[in-house]
C-alpha cells in the first residue's frame, strides 16, 4: 500500500505541474526524473509494510525547511521565484523537509536556466539541508555559481557565509558577511539583521582567540 500511495503521489505531482504551473514541455522529463529521484529514496530509507511511527523529527525537518526557504525569499532579488515553476516546486518540498526532492528539482531548473542565480541558491541550501548542516563540496560549488550567475544578489554570500561559519571556517563566514554588509544599501530591509549577526560572529571569534585564563 505504501508504494502505491507513493506512486500516485509522483503522478499527481507530475500532473499538477504540468495542468496547474503550466510547466513547458521540454522541463517535463526533468520534473519526472526528480520524481523519479524521490521514489528511489523512498525505495532506500522507507519501510512501508512497518507500523506508523512518531513524526518528530519530521515535522522538525518541515520547520526547518520552513524557515530556509522564508528566509531564501526574504533575501530574493527576483521576486515570485523569477517565474520558475520548478523552482516554486523545490520550495513546496524544501517546506516539508524534503531536501533530497528539493535539491533534484533545483538541479533540474538549474540546467535549464544555468544563469539562474535562485535556482543555484535553492540547490546549494537544499544540498546543505540534506547534510544536515554540513558544507558538501557540491553545496559549495553550487553556492559558487550563484555567485556567479548573480554577484550582486544578497542571498548566496549570506548563506554561504552562514554554512562557513557553522561548519567552522569563521573567517571564511565572516568575509562573506563583511563583503556583503559593505554593499548592502542602507534601506534594506535585511541590513540590521546581516549587521547584528555579523557583530555576533566578530565577539565569537575574539572569544575564540582569546587567551584561556589561567586556573
Amino acid at each position: 500500500m505504501g508504494w502505491m500511495i507513493a506512486i500516485a503521489a509522483a503522478a499527481a505531482a507530475l500532473a499538477v505541474m504540468i495542468a496547474v504551473f503550466k510547466a513547458p514541455r521540454k522541463s517535463w522529463e526533468a520534473i519526472a526524473a526528480a520524481l523519479v529521484f524521490g521514489l528511489a529514496g523512498f525505495a532506500l530509507q522507507s519501510s512501508p509494510g512497518q507500523p506508523g511511527s512518531p513524526k518528530s523529527a519530521s515535522a522538525s525537518a518541515g520547520q526547518d525547511g520552513k524557515d530556509m526557504v522564508n528566509a531564501q525569499r526574504r533575501l530574493s532579488t527576483g521576486g515570485v521565484l523569477a517565474g520558475s515553476s520548478l523552482l516554486i516546486m523545490a520550495d513546496a518540498f524544501a517546506r516539508k523537509g524534503q531536501f533530497r526532492d528539493a535539491a533534484a528539482i533545483a538541479l533540474a531548473a538549474a540546467e535549464k536556466q544555468p544563469g539562474n542565480a535562485e535556482a543555484w541558491l535553492t540547490l546549494a541550501n537544499s544540498l546543505v539541508a540534506h547534510a544536515g548542516g554540513s558544507l558538501t563540496p557540491a553545496a559549495e560549488f553550487a553556492f559558487r555559481r550563484a555567485i556567479a550567475a548573480d554577484p550582486q544578489h544578497p542571498g548566496p554570500a549570506f548563506f554561504l557565509g552562514l554554512a562557513l561559519a557553522q561548519n567552522g571556517q569563521l573567517d571564511a563566514g565572516r568575509a562573506q558577511w563583511a563583503e556583503l554588509l559593505g554593499r548592502t544599501p542602507p534601506q534594506a530591509p535585511w541590513r540590521d539583521d546581516l549587521q547584528a549577526r555579523l557583530a555576533e560572529l566578530d565577539a565569537f571569534i575574539a572569544r575564540q582567540q582569546a587567551p584561556s585564563a589561567a586556573p
